[in-house]
C-alpha cells in the first residue's frame, strides 16, 4: 500500500506526477482509505503548483476509472456547463436534442456557492428522481431518449469526494482541477460526443474570455486524448442568464421557454448549445452542418416537440408534470423598484444576484446545506435597459420578511445605472466563440 505521505511530498515537489501518483489519490478518495485532511493537503499542493496537460489527463483518467471499468454511454451526446447564475439550459437543451432523435444521457451535479446545480432544479419538481443506478439511467434513455442522473458510486466516485473538499478548501477555481472533475464524469459516463458550455464573466470561475478559452482548450485536449468528439462554447456570464435564479423559479422559466417563450438570452444559449450537440453527435463539421443543426433544433423548440419530450422525460423519472404545467409553488414575493436617478443599466452583477439567492436558501454555502426550492430572485432588467425612479427591477421570493428585505438590498446593489447611453459599453454577445476538437 502506498504511504500517502509520499504522495503529498511528490505533489509539493517540482517533478512530473505520473499515472501511479494520480491512481493513489483517486483510489484513496474512492475507498475512503485516505482521510479528508490528507486529501485536502493534496488539493492545496496541486492548486499551488498547477498541472500540465499531460498530468491533467492522467488525473482525469484516474478519477474516471475510480468506479470500475469504463462503459459506453447509452446516449449519443452529453453536455456540461462550467457553472453560472441562472443557468437552467440543461432543462431545455436535454429534451430539445432528444426530440430530434439524438439520445442524451447526462450526469449532473448540485449547486455550490453562488452557482446553481441542475439536480437541485430537477428535485424542485415533486417526485423527480435523480438517484438512478446505471441500469435505470440507461433504461430511461432507451425508453424516452433522455435521462439526467446524479453522480453515484459507479460513476467517478473519487471525484464526488474531491469535489466537496475543493469547496471546503477554496481550491474550486483551479483550471486543472475543474477540467479533471468535469471530464472525468463525462469519460466515466461513456460520452462519445460532448459540448462544453464554458461560462465567462463575473458570475463564473472565468473572469475573462482569455481565461475561459484556456480552460476550454484544456478540456478539449483531454477530450481528444480520450477519443471524444467535443466542442466548447464560450458564453456570457456578465449578468444572470435569463431572468430567474432559484430552483423552482428556474424550472418555471425553462417550461416557459419550452412553450416558445422565455428570455431571449436563455433561448439563444439553448439553441447554440443544442445545435452544437446535434452536430457533434452526427460527427458533422463545418458551417453548413452547424446551420442545418441550428434550423433543426429551432423548429423542434418552436414546434412543441421539445416541450412534449420534456413531459415524457419528467414522467419517466417520477416527476409531477401537471405541477410543472401549473407552475411550481414559490415563497412570498416582494417587488424591487429602482430607487436611484433615471439612466441606463450598465451592469447587473451576477455574483451579487447569486449571493442574494444563496443567502435566502436557494443555494449552498457548504455542500451539506439543504436548499429551499421555493425561494430565489427574478431580475427584470438587462444591461442597456432604461430605468426611471420607481421602475421595477426585480422580485425576491423568500420565506420571511427579514430575508426578503435582505435580498431586496442585494438586488438593488447588483443593478448599476449610468447617467446616459453615451458612456455605456456595447452589450456583450451571448456566445463569444466556439472551439472544437478535430473530427
Amino acid at each position: 500500500m502506498t504511504d500517502f505521505r509520499d504522495v503529498l511530498r511528490a505533489a509539493r515537489g517540482s517533478g512530473t506526477l505520473d499515472g501511479a501518483h494520480f491512481e493513489a489519490v483517486a483510489r484513496g478518495a474512492a475507498d475512503q482509505s485516505v482521510p479528508d485532511y490528507q486529501l485536502a493537503s493534496w488539493l492545496a499542493a496541486v492548486y499551488a503548483r498547477g498541472l500540465s496537460p499531460e498530468e491533467t489527463f492522467a488525473f482525469t483518467m484516474a478519477l474516471a476509472r475510480s468506479g470500475g471499468p469504463l462503459e459506453p454511454s447509452p446516449g449519443a451526446v452529453d453536455k456540461h456547463s462550467t457553472g453560472g447564475v441562472g443557468d437552467k439550459t440543461t432543462l431545455v437543451v436535454a429534451p430539445l436534442v432528444a426530440s430530434v432523435g439524438i439520445p442524451v444521457a447526462k450526469m449532473s451535479g448540485r449547486g455550490l456557492a453562488h452557482t446553481g446545480g441542475t439536480l437541485d432544479k430537477l428535485e424542485s419538481i415533486p417526485g423527480f428522481r435523480v438517484n438512478l443506478s446505471r441500469d435505470e439511467w440507461a433504461q430511461v434513455v432507451e425508453r424516452v431518449g433522455v435521462a439526467v442522473a446524479a453522480q453515484s458510486r459507479e460513476l467517478a466516485p473519487a471525484d464526488g469526494r474531491l469535489y466537496a473538499l475543493r469547496d471546503a478548501t477554496a481550491t474550486v477555481d483551479s483550471p486543472a482541477l475543474i477540467a479533471a472533475s468535469i471530464m472525468s464524469k463525462k469519460i466515466a459516463g461513456g460520452a462519445r460526443a460532448l459540448v462544453l458550455d464554458v461560462k465567462v464573466g463575473r458570475g463564473s470561475f472565468n473572469s475573462s474570455v482569455a481565461e475561459g478559452r484556456r480552460l476550454a482548450q484544456l478540456m478539449l485536449e483531454v477530450a481528444s486524448r480520450a477519443g471524444i468528439r467535443a466542442e466548447a462554447l464560450l458564453t456570457n456570464m456578465e449578468e444572470p442568464l435569463g431572468q430567474t435564479v432559484g430552483n423552482a423559479l428556474e424550472v418555471n422559466e425553462a417550461w416557459a421557454t419550452l412553450q416558445g417563450g422565455g428570455p431571449a438570452d436563455l433561448r439563444a444559449v439553448v439553441l447554440a448549445v443544442s445545435a452544437a450537440m446535434v452536430a457533434q453527435a452526427r460527427g458533422a463539421g463545418g458551417p453548413d452542418a452547424a446551420a442545418a443543426a441550428g434550423r433543426e433544433v429551432r423548429a423542434a423548440l418552436d414546434g412543441g416537440q421539445a416541450r412534449d419530450k420534456f413531459r415524457e422525460w419528467v414522467q419517466a423519472q417520477g416527476g409531477d408534470v401537471d405541477q410543472v404545467e401549473r407552475g411550481l409553488p414559490l415563497a412570498p414575493a416582494a417587488l424591487v423598484t429602482w430607487a436611484g436617478e433615471a439612466g441606463v443599466v450598465s451592469r447587473v452583477d451576477p455574483l451579487l444576484i447569486g449571493r442574494a439567492a444563496m443567502e435566502i436558501g436557494a443555494g449552498r454555502r457548504v455542500a451539506a446545506d439543504v436548499v429551499n426550492p421555493r425561494v430565489g430572485v427574478a431580475v427584470l432588467v438587462k444591461t442597456g435597459d432604461r430605468l426611471s425612479p420607481g421602475a421595477p427591477v426585480g422580485r425576491v421570493y423568500a420565506e420571511s420578511p427579514s430575508e426578503r428585505e435582505q435580498a431586496v438590498r442585494r438586488v438593488r446593489e447588483a443593478v448599476k445605472v449610468s447617467a446616459g447611453a453615451a458612456a455605456l459599453a456595447p452589450r456583450p454577445p451571448v456566445v463569444w466563440e466556439a472551439l472544437s476538437t478535430p473530427h
